[in-house]
Order: C-alpha cells, then sequence, then structure tokens
C-alpha cells in the first residue's frame, strides 16, 4: 500500500468517513466553488484530460463525495486513468467500504482498473485487498483467482513481478502454519487431503518461480533451502540454474531501463526487438505492456503491439482489448481505429457493435481531412463485404448504398467546413462506388451518373481521370459510351491532352467493333473520320496555347532582363559620378596612391573563402581623427579647412582604416567560442554591452566585435569562454533582445569543412503535438496567447515568429504536453477571432527545407576534373564579375588551337600571381 497523507474528515449521512487527501495540495486551503472552473471547462471541451484530474482533487477537497464518484466514473469511460489515479480512487473506496456489497464495488473497480495498463502495484493491492475477504463466502477461492491472473499478467516481471510471487506465497505459506498444529491430530487420509495437499502448494509456488528468470532468484533459492524440510529434487535445480543463464541474457535490457530516464521509448523499442528473436508470446506480450505505460500516447507502438497480435496470437478477448485500449489512448490516430474495425469484423463482432465503434471514430477528432476519408472507406468496405450481391437487392445492399451517400453528405459539410477542404479531391469514396455499382450490381446508369459528378468536382481537366472512366465502361458498358467518354476527354483534359487523343484513335482502329452489343455500337469510317477530326483539332489549339503561353513567359524574361540592365546602368552612372567627385581637384600622383588603395580596400572587403579573419575594435578616440591629425593625407599644402566635405570624410575613413588591424581568428578555439549575429549595427560598445550577458553562463575570455574597414560595426562578434561547457550553456541565449533586436547565438563552426552543419534548431517534420497558428495580431503577446491555449492542454512551450528586427509576423508555435491535447486545441481555436483577427489553427508540419546543391565536377577540354567554380545559394549574383582588365586577357593555348587542329599539351610554367594593386597599376598607366 502506497503512503498516504493526513485524512480529512467528511459527513457523509451521520456517520463520519475518513478520505485521504494529499497533503502537499495547493488547493487544501481553498473554499468550495460553485461551479468549479473545472467543471465550466468540461462543458466546453469534454476531452481536457487535465481539466477532469483538477476536478476529482477539487470535490475531494470539498468532501463532495457522490460527485466525486461521478466525476472519475465520467473520466475513466474518456481516458484510460494511470496508475496513480486508480491507487488513489481504490483507496477511498476501500476506506469507505463497510459491508459485502461496498466490497464488491470495490472488486468491480479493481477488475477495470488492470484492464487499462499492466500495473503490478495495482494487482498486489488487488490480492491484498482480497486476502481480507477470505471468511465470506468463496473467498479462498477469490484470493487464490486473484493471485493466479496477476502471475499470468505479471508474475514475468524481471524487477516487479517478485513481489506477487511473495505476496501468494506468503499467504498459502500462513495456511500451511495454521494448519501445523492440528496436523498431527488428522487421520493420514484428512491430513494428506488438508495439510499435504497445502505443503504442496508453496511446493509449487516455490519451482515455479525459481523456473523464471527474475532478480533477487539467489535469495529466493536459498529461502526454499531453508524452508524445505526434504532435499530440492535435481529438476527443480536444474530450471533454476537454466533460468540464471536467462537472466544474464536480460539484465544488458533491464538495467538499461533502469539507467534510462522515462519515457524509454529507444531503449524498449531494442528489448522488443529481442524479445521477437527469441519469440515467446508471454514475454512478448509484457515487454510490450510495460512499454505503453510509459508511452501510451505513441500510436505507432500501440500499432505494432496490435500488429502482433493480430497476426501471431489471434485470441479474440486479448486482441480487441489490446486494440480498444489503443483507440481510447491514441483517438486522434486514424489507423488505429481503421485496425480497430477490420480486427472487430474479423473476430466476428456483431454489426451493431461495429458500427457504434465507427460513430465513435467519427467523433474522435482527426487532424486532417484525409483521415476522415480514410475511416470511411474502411467502413465502407467492411459493409460492402456483407452484401450477398448474387441478390437482386438485400438490405445490406441498402445499408452500403445509404453509407455511400451519407459518406459523401458528411465530407461535403462537417469536413470541408472545419477543413476547408473534403480531403478527398479525387473522389476515391465515389470512384469505389461506382465500381461497385458497375462490377457488382450490374447497374451502369448509377455509375455514369456518379462519374458525372466525378468530372463536375474539378477532375475533367485530369487525363488519368477520364481514362479511369473509360476502362470501367470498358469492362462493362458499351462502345457507344466508351467513344463519348474519349470525345470528352479529348475537349477537356488540359494535363495530357496527347495521350487522350492516342487512346481515342486506337480505340477506334482496332476496338470499335468489339465492345458493344448493338449494331449502332460497331466502328464505322465516319466514326474514325470525326475522331482523327477532333484530336487533329484539339492538338492544334493545344500546340497554340502553348506557344502563347511560352512567348507570354519569354517577354517576362525578356522585360526582367531589361530591368535589371537598368539596374546595372544605373550603378555603374552612381559610381562613375562618385569617381569623379572623389578625383576632384586631385593631381595624378594622388590619384595613382588613392586608386591603389581602393583596390586593396575592396581585397579586404572580399570575405575570404580560405580563412576566416576578424577585425579588433578600433581604439576609442582614434575613430575621431580628423585631417589636420596626418598632413601626409591630404596630398598637398593646402589648410584642412579648404577640403570639401566629401574629401574630409574620405580621409578620416581612409584614417579609420589604417588604424583597425585584422586578426586572424584560431579555428582551434571553436569549442570554447560562440558565434553571435544578428546584432544591431548602432551598437556603440559591443563588447561592454554582450560581456555581462555572457558572463552569466561562466567565464568569458574575450569579446571580440566584427568592424568594417570604415571601422563601422558589422552586426555580429565571437565571445570566447575558458571552457567548452560554459559555451555549451551560451547556445541557450539564442532569441534574447538587445536593443529591440532578437540575437542570434549559434556555434562556431567552419562550414568550409562542415558544409552539412545546420544552424536551424527547429524541427521541420510533421508534429502532432504541436499547432502552427496564423493571422495573429501584431500586438498579441505571448502571455496572451498562452491564455488562451492553456484552456485546451497543458501548454510546454510557445514561440512567436519575429523578422530579424525583432518585429512579429502574426505567427506563433505553440507546444503541447501531447497530441490529443493538441488535436482538441485545432478543433476549438481555428477560425477564433483574436482582436478582430481570425486566426487559423493546424498541426506544425513545415514544408521541407531545401538542401543547397553540393558543387560537381566538370571536365575540362582536355578531359581532366576540374572543380566548378562555387557560388552562393542563389546562384551567380549580378556583383560578382571578373576583375581581370581586358587588357591583360589572353585567349588560352586550347582556344587558339581549336580551329587550326589539335591543341598541344599544356606547358609546365605557371603564371605568376598578381594583387588587385598590381593590376590597378596597369590600369592606370594605359
Amino acid at each position: 500500500m502506497s503512503t498516504l497523507a493526513l485524512p480529512l474528515a467528511l459527513r457523509v449521512g451521520t456517520s463520519s468517513v475518513l478520505l485521504p487527501v494529499p497533503a502537499a495540495s495547493p488547493r487544501c486551503q481553498c473554499p468550495a466553488l460553485t461551479p468549479s472552473p473545472p467543471q465550466t471547462q468540461l462543458s466546453i471541451n469534454v476531452y481536457d484530460y487535465n481539466c477532469h484530474v483538477d476536478l476529482i482533487r477539487l470535490l475531494r477537497l470539498e468532501g463532495e463525495l457522490t460527485k466525486v464518484r461521478m466525476a472519475r466514473q465520467k473520466m475513466s469511460e474518456i481516458f484510460p486513468l494511470t496508475e496513480e489515479l486508480w491507487l488513489e480512487w481504490l483507496h477511498d473506496e476501500i476506506s469507505m467500504a463497510l459491508d459485502g456489497l461496498d466490497r464488491e464495488h470495490v472488486y468491480d473497480l479493481f477488475e477495470k482498473a488492470v484492464k487499462d495498463y499492466i500495473c503490478p502495484n495495482i494487482w498486489l493491492e488487488y490480492g491484498q485487498y482480497s486476502v481480507g475477504g477470505i471468511g465470506q463466502k468463496g473467498g479462498l477461492e477469490k484470493v487464490r483467482s486473484v493471485f493466479e491472473r496477476a502471475l499470468s499478467s505479471v508474475g514475468l516481471h524481471m524487477t516487479k513481478g517478485l513481489a506477487i510471487w511473495e505476496a501468494y506465497r506468503e499467504f498459502e505459506s500462513a495456511i500451511v502454519e495454521a494448519a501445523r498444529p492440528i496436523a498431527g491430530f488428522l487421520s493420514p487420509f484428512d491430513r494428506e487431503q488438508t495439510f499435504d495437499s497445502q505443503l504442496e502448494k508453496v511446493h509449487s509456488l516455490f519451482r515455479r518461480q525459481l523456473a523464471i528468470p527474475l532478480y533477487d532468484m539467489e535469495a529466493t533459492f536459498a529461502e526454499y533451502e531453508e524452508w524445505s524440510e526434504d532435499p530440492i529434487p535435481e529438476s527443480v535445480i536444474q530450471n533454476y540454474n537454466k533460468a540464471l543463464q536467462q537472466l544474464e541474457k536480460y539484465k544488458p535490457y533491464e538495467e538499461t531501463l533502469l539507467q534510462a530516464e522515462a519515457p524509454r521509448l529507444a531503449e524498449y523499442q531494442a528489448y522488443i526487438d529481442f524479445e521477437m528473436k527469441i519469440g515467446d508470446p508471454a514475454r512478448i506480450q509484457l515487454i510490450f505492456e510495460r512499454a505503453l505505460v510509459e508511452n501510451c500516447l505513441v500510436p505507432d507502438l500501440w500499432i505494432r503491439y496490435s500488429q502482433y497480435l493480430d497476426r501471431q496470437l489471434k485470441v479474440k478477448d486479448l486482441v480487441l482489448s489490446v486494440h480498444s485500449r489503443a483507440v481510447r489512448n491514441c483517438p486522434w490516430t486514424v489507423a488505429l481505429w481503421s485496425r480497430y474495425l477490420l480486427a472487430m469484423e474479423r473476430h466476428g463482432v456483431d454489426h451493431r457493435v461495429i458500427s457504434v465503434t465507427f460513430e465513435k471514430a467519427l467523433s474522435a477528432g482527426f487532424i486532417q481531412a484525409t483521415d476522415y476519408v480514410e475511416i470511411w472507406q474502411a467502413y465502407l468496405d467492411y459493409l460492402r463485404r456483407r452484401v450477398d450481391f448474387k441478390q437482386d437487392s438485400s438490405k445490406e445492399l441498402e445499408e452500403l448504398r445509404s453509407a455511400f451517400a451519407r459518406a459523401l453528405e458528411y465530407l461535403k459539410q462537417e469536413v470541408e467546413e472545419r477543413f476547408s477542404e473534403s480531403g478527398d479531391p479525387s473522389c476515391l469514396i465515389m470512384q469505389n462506388w461506382a465500381r461497385i455499382e458497375a462490377r457488382l450490381c450490374n447497374n451502369m446508369q448509377k455509375a455514369r451518373e456518379l462519374w458525372d459528378s466525378i468530372m463536375t468536382k474539378g477532375n475533367a481537366k485530369y487525363a488519368n481521370m477520364w481514362l479511369e472512366y473509360y476502362n470501367l465502361e470498358r469492362a462493362h458498358g458499351d462502345t457507344q459510351h466508351c467513344r463519348k467518354a474519349l470525345h470528352r476527354a479529348v475537349q477537356c483534359t488540359s494535363d495530357y491532352p496527347e495521350h487522350v487523343c492516342e487512346v481515342l484513335l486506337t480505340m477506334e482502329r482496332t476496338e470499335g467493333g468489339d465492345l458493344g452489343a448493338l449494331p449502332l455500337a460497331w466502328g464505322t469510317l465516319e466514326d474514325w473520320d470525326i475522331a482523327v477530326q477532333k484530336t487533329e483539332t484539339r492538338l492544334a489549339r493545344v500546340n497554340e496555347q502553348r506557344i502563347k503561353a511560352a512567348e507570354k513567359e519569354a517577354a517576362l524574361a525578356q522585360q526582367e532582363e531589361e530591368k535589371v540592365e537598368q539596374r546595372k546602368r544605373a550603378r555603374a552612372e552612381k559610381k562613375a559620378l562618385k569617381k569623379k567627385k572623389k578625383t576632384r581637384g586631385s593631381d595624378k600622383s594622388k590619384a595613382d596612391e588613392d586608386d591603389e588603395k581602393e583596390w586593396g580596400d575592396d581585397e579586404e572587403e572580399q570575405p575570404s573563402k580560405r580563412r576566416r579573419v576578424e577585425n579588433s575594435v578600433p581604439p576609442t578616440g582614434e575613430a575621431e581623427l580628423g585631417p589636420e591629425a596626418d598632413p601626409g593625407l591630404s596630398g598637398s599644402s593646402a589648410p584642412a579647412a579648404a577640403e570639401p566635405p566629401s574629401e574630409q570624410k574620405e580621409q578620416r575613413a581612409a584614417a579609420r582604416r589604417r588604424d583597425v588591424p585584422r586578426v586572424l581568428h584560431d579555428s582551434s578555439k571553436d569549442g570554447v567560442t560562440v558565434f553571435v549575429s544578428n546584432l544591431p549595427y548602432g551598437l556603440q560598445e559591443p563588447a561592454a554591452t554582450l560581456r555581462p550577458l555572457f558572463e552569466a553562463c561562466g567565464d568569458v575570455v574575450e569579446v571580440r566585435p566584427i568592424y568594417s574597414n570604415r571601422g563601422d560595426f558589422r552586426g555580429y562578434c565571437y565571445v570566447e569562454f575558458k571552457e567548452e561547457a560554459v559555451a555549451l550553456r551560451a547556445l541557450e541565449l539564442d532569441r534574447q533582445t538587445v536593443e529591440g533586436r532578437p540575437m542570434f547565438v549559434s556555434p562556431c563552426v567552419d562550414k568550409s569543412k562542415n558544409p552539412d552543419f545546420k544552424v536551424f534548431r527547429y524541427s521541420t517534420a510533421l508534429e502532432k503535438h504541436k499547432l502552427f497558428v496564423s493571422g495573429l495580431p501584431f500586438s498579441c503577446t505571448k502571455e496572451e496567447l498562452e491564455e488562451i491555449c492553456k484552456a485546451h492542454g497543458t501548454v510546454k512551450d510557445i514561440r512567436l515568429v519575429t523578422n530579424r528586427a525583432g518585429k512579429p509576423k502574426g505567427l506563433a508555435y505553440v507546444e503541447y504536453e501531447n497530441e490529443s491535447q493538441a488535436s482538441q486545441a485545432v478543433l476549438k481555436m481555428d477560425g477564433m477571432t483574436i482582436k478582430e483577427n481570425v486566426i487559423k489553427v493546424a498541426i506544425s508540419n513545415p514544408p521541407q527545407r531545401k538542401a543547397p546543391e553540393k558543387p560537381e565536377a566538370r571536365k575540362a577540354p582536355g578531359g581532366a576534373m576540374v572543380p566548378r567554380q562555387i557560388y552562393g545559394a542563389r546562384g551567380k549574383g549580378r556583383t560578382q564579375l571578373s576583375l581581370l582588365p581586358r587588357a591583360l586577357q589572353r585567349p588560352s593555348a586550347t582556344a587558339a588551337q581549336a580551329e587550326n587542329g589539335p591543341a598541344p599539351p599544356p606547358a609546365a610554367t605557371e603564371v605568376p600571381k598578381m594583387s588587385n594593386a598590381d593590376f590597378a597599376k596597369l590600369l592606370l598607366r594605359k
């Protein structure tokens, strides 16, 4: 029995009942609430798990015994209860059981409790409680029955099964000790019937237990040796040694489970794989049940378990019980409902029960429109298999047709209203109905009506839809309708008109006279001429439309190219004007010097592809140096005040460029360094501002802001720590706001050496426990959104999406504790109005992020493989121009020999490399 807190005296009628409640509950001093907030919440959403729990706790504090029972009963009908909730309920009822009728009620509760999950503690409580009723009629048989069922359920549990074995054995041993004083006074026959048979029960329990691999087996064997008056049989010792060997095989998996943290799904999966290889059904069932206790909200685990039972054990009660528990734990998973319907049909469950189960599936709250299509198809397939199509009409056939009609209406009204789509754009349900009418009911008229409806729902433009209808007519109709369908297809198809035209001509050429029984159905020369004329006309129109579309696309491309050229000319004119102003009033020598500096600066501005280079912070005050600080900059003896403002600005920038030293980044310290970006460019003292933030994580060695050659802060920096653990903690500061902008903190990784490294830390796959909310007002805060979302479940995290400037984009991601809460939140919040904005809520399923293409190799004219030039993610930019002047460009030897014959082998001499400054000097000499 688990330890209970202080009891609370409750008045029930004229008697005082002690009801244990948690002493640490935060609601212990709360007054009675009428009505309580959880009740109000449950009236809105009955599937709110946490509200059920809160209501039960609150009613226990108020002393509402009848209401507590009703609340627990209602919750147990909707959800399976955890071990803690069941034990709390059982302890309350046990403390209030006064007579045999109350005891039977407690027995019923125990029977419900052991069906939800496999819980050794509940079985132990059940066995111990049944011992208290041993004095009643059939009490002894009841105790033994409970303990035997407990051993069948959890007796193989390596870590917790020992307690059940010991409790059962102690019970039987107590009966032996009670009978021992009178055993000497009994006749040999009575002694054999009572005492000896009871003694054999204890021996049997010892032998059964020692044949099973359990923890502390050695202690059990020693206890048996001490208790037994006779030597232990050799067969028992052999089974015991065999069990010890098995225990050694299982120990690594058990120890892994003990060391791991819940829910330990990966560890359980490995354990299940091991048990599946061994193939013991009882142990496989046990490990599945153990895994589901901690992973009851994982649909894939339920699917794997039910699939094993369906294919291997095939025990009706066990299979249906697991399927029922699966849909109660994960009601939002359509695959579990479909499998449940199949299992019920497979085991011959009554039709009314299957229909009721299907109705429950429709109200389960699926998260996608296609889920409803899938469950309808599963139910319609079941109804089709019930029909005897040899009869022209039957009750089952009418029920099938009625279900098809209801499915179409349900998808149109219920599903389309909720998801803005029916989930069945290709009309698969209608196609299935048409096939049944044509093939099984010989009702082509109904099939044609259905296909007319399919085509009017936007499917007439697809060739595959017309060919599907044509094949149906070809198999069950006549040539006349086949021809009519293909003629309509030729006129309507827009994706593959050539294929449809080819099918029409093929039919008229080879099969026109074989499909129909009436003379009107036979193909004639007139039919062939009509088909050729229609196909030629249609294909000519299609080609004309394609030519117009190509011309339009080419015109748009030309307009875009003209815009690009205009932007290029505008930039060139602006650059020439700027250069003209810069060189005005300067002599030839100053122009040479300034041009050389400009080329050198351009070289510094280009980001290095071979190594990362950092700029150190310019000393305070040096950035404010005026032109008079260095008269040599002016190039003349004229006073500084007489110089134009643009020249003064250029000289100050040149001074800053000269005073900013360049520091190589030490890549060996990447492990203790983080890269900080998206900082405000106007940050005056980046190092002084950022150091206190990062010192909260640990010792900071250095904060290295990056400056441009003009001395302006470039919005990013490196922060170096003493220890790698501190650097890892610093990553938690990602997205923290610095002067109104979210600061990005990422590991310091050289992407040239690690091209696959991804900084994006959010999942891009389907997350069924997380919601994507769009259409939020920009003024909506995280706290306001959390207040709305927590009404539908436990909110673990909320992330408002912002741009690089920290401004909200009206989007958010809301993470719930489990998939059930998320699916219910979608039902309640989608279409909600917040501050006059209608929001959209869906399960988070971001589009796949396209991986950048890897650079490929290409062949040189001589056949050697040379690397392709690497451009950015957007391809070659407009500013990615060659800096080699035309005067220095020389045709290659290969190009020179292309017209006159084969190229000579390349020369062994290498062309000396020239810097940008050398190119500048060559240009200025022309």
